[in-house]
């Protein structure tokens, strides 16, 4: 009887066991067939850092994947690859090559949390309701799909991108060679064809944003006057490059880069004194023990705004995962990260409260800092007691000269930008 109730618990044991792993056995498939979903983001540095993709990825349980390329290969990309990519970022400048190539689709602002709270450089294009809006693409000009498909400013519930990352742009130069100018009076977009800086100059390898940056030097040097600089004609951009060849010739300009830490590099090997430059090189190249101050020209500031937009391709899953990412862009976290490389984002006020005081005062509010303030990369690139160069958000963005813009005559530009980059 002993011998029997052992053989029947045993029997018993095992089949419990065995149903245990047939159960799991009927499980398996959906356990291991959960995966991540991966969103695929194609853009440039400025945005696409590994500090973002890791923090993104573990507040959404997403898979990233970042592909980052040059402003040429982007569009190219974008527009002939719209399956390689589920969402775009880059800048305004590329929004109407996309929009006509029929690479990117629609965004709801009815599924974006904070849809509201986006201000007015997004949606007006000026920061308050006396500053220049700039000549240009300013972002409210292409943001909103029109009822004819068209991109406009009248505001329908659809847009071409979301708007997240701004900033005004300039050059910036190294007070250990060049004396430090007067932020609005003294510094000027002039000094880039300057010949007292002969073979220390570099420019941005970028089309739609070096050849305004030496516009805008031709012109404050007295050399041209544009109808529009936002919009030369053949005949300007001839002339423009004319004068852009001479000083090519004369080896005027020490290099053009094409990515910010080849700016950095640029800069901190000494191979330059003064260059286009984004803010993250600035802070970066500070960072490194080079004195280098962004300018504010006296002309006003070359603007830019960020868009992140959707491939027409993306669908399902993976778009509601889009539409994830982008909420979580401008839920804080990410605002408060690049404001410590000198960017702003749409909705500030919500990244406020992970940005300390003094944070918030130099990068913001234009005030000094009562500590030393460190980048993105951990190094210190702002010394205590320092203000930030054009002052604050308001101040700067009431000092825009133009904003990147794709001319009508880009084609003719970017044969002739290629031109000079070989001469």
């Amino acid at each position: 009887m002993d011998s029997f109730n052992s053989t029947r618990r045993r029997f018993l044991t095992q089949s419990l066991t065995l149903a245990g792993v047939g159960l799991a056995a009927a499980k398996a498939p959906y356990v291991f067939a959960k995966t991540k979903t991966t969103l695929r983001v194609l853009g440039t540095h400025v945005t696409l850092q590994e500090e973002i993709r890791q923090k993104a990825m573990a507040d959404l349980g997403i898979h990233l994947e970042f592909e980052t390329k040059g402003e040429a290969e982007l569009v190219q990309k974008a527009t002939t690859y719209p399956h390689q990519f589920d969402l775009f970022e880059q800048w305004t400048d590329s929004i109407r090559t996309l929009w006509q190539a029929n690479a990117i689709q629609p965004i709801k602002t009815d599924r974006l949390t904070y849809w509201k709270e986006i201000n007015d450089i997004s949606k007006k294009g000026r920061i308050t309701p006396e500053a220049p809006i700039g000549a240009g693409d300013a972002p409210y000009k292409i943001l909103n799909v029109q009822a004819d498909g068209s991109l406009g400013s009248e505001f329908t519930g659809n847009i071409s991108f979301l708007p997240y990352v701004h900033n005004v742009d300039s050059f910036g130069y190294n007070t250990d060679v060049i004396p430090k100018g007067v932020p609005y009076q003294t510094e000027s977009w002039g000094w880039l064809l300057d010949p007292k800086w002969h073979g220390k100059v570099a420019v941005v390898n970028a089309p739609t944003i070096g050849i305004f940056d030496l516009a805008l030097a031709a012109e404050a040097n007295g050399l041209m006057t544009f109808a529009d600089i936002s919009n030369m004609t053949i005949a300007e951009i001839d002339q423009l490059f004319a004068i852009l060849m001479k000083f090519k010739k004369q080896k005027h300009f020490a290099g053009f880069w094409n990515s910010v830490p080849q700016s950095v590099d640029f800069m901190t090997s000494k191979r330059v004194a003064i260059q286009s430059m984004f803010s993250p090189g600035v802070s970066s190249a500070n960072g490194l023990g080079v004195p280098v101050t962004y300018a504010a020209p006296k002309e006003g500031y070359r603007a830019w705004h960020g868009v992140m937009c959707m491939s027409r391709e993306c669908q399902g899953a993976v778009k509601d995962a889009a539409y994830d990412y982008m909420n979580w862009w401008l839920s804080g976290w990410a605002g408060a990260f690049i404001a410590r490389q000198g960017y702003y984002i749409s909705n500030p006020e919500r990244s406020r409260p992970l940005l300390s005081a003094n944070e918030w005062d130099y990068w913001y509010d234009g005030k000094p800092t009562q500590i030393a303030l460190k980048g993105t990369d951990g190094r210190i690139s702002v010394p205590a007691g320092d203000i930030r160069t054009g002052g604050s958000y308001v101040n700067r963005f009431s000092h825009v000269r133009v904003w990147n813009s794709v001319m009508e005559n880009y084609e003719y530009s970017l044969d002739r930008w290629y031109e000079f980059l070989l001469a």
